[in-house]
């Protein structure tokens, strides 16, 4: 089941009020909810521009394309192609020194944004991958995985 959410600069608006905060809470003070609430439930958020249609990551005040405050949160599918893929091997903290190496990938969803999260190793530009959710120090993170050949994802472009 996909939702929406309802966010402008001074409210925010739950279709689902069972999973999501809403009424009056203001956007400052939750604005990455709508993202890491969906992280720790398993699902990949991204904002909707309702004026213009245009998808963007994490949480903004104002559409990107367009300029428009009139924003709503919704669910991905999790599903894109690799656009771009590296290997960290010095961790930039000591949070993530115990990962090191790990592979950092930019994914192109189908949903048309962007993201970056951590990957299997091995996976390469063009790759068909998958969202998934672990663990760390407590933190539920993505990694993207590599999706069977049987399963192919639509074109992002």
């Amino acid at each position: 089941m996909k939702q929406e959410v309802n966010m402008t600069a001074t409210t925010a608006t739950t279709a689902t009020p069972a999973t999501i905060p809403s009424s009056t809470t203001s956007f400052s003070a939750t604005s990455l909810c709508p993202f890491t609430q969906g992280l720790q439930a398993g699902v990949l958020r991204y904002q909707q521009c309702t004026a213009c249609g245009a998808p963007q990551t994490l949480a903004r005040y104002a559409c990107r394309q367009c300029g428009s405050d009139q924003l709503i949160w919704r669910d991905a599918g999790g599903t894109g192609r690799v656009y771009a893929c590296t290997v960290v091997t010095r961790a930039p903290s000591d949070e993530f020194r115990a990962l090191a190496p790990y592979t950092l990938a930019l994914v192109d969803l189908v949903e048309g944004f962007r993201l970056m999260a951590h990957a299997q190793p091995g996976v390469q530009i063009g790759d068909a991958v998958t969202a998934e959710f672990f663990e760390h120090q407590g933190r539920k993170l993505i990694r993207f995985m590599p999706q069977p050949a049987s399963h192919p994802v639509p074109s992002t472009a």
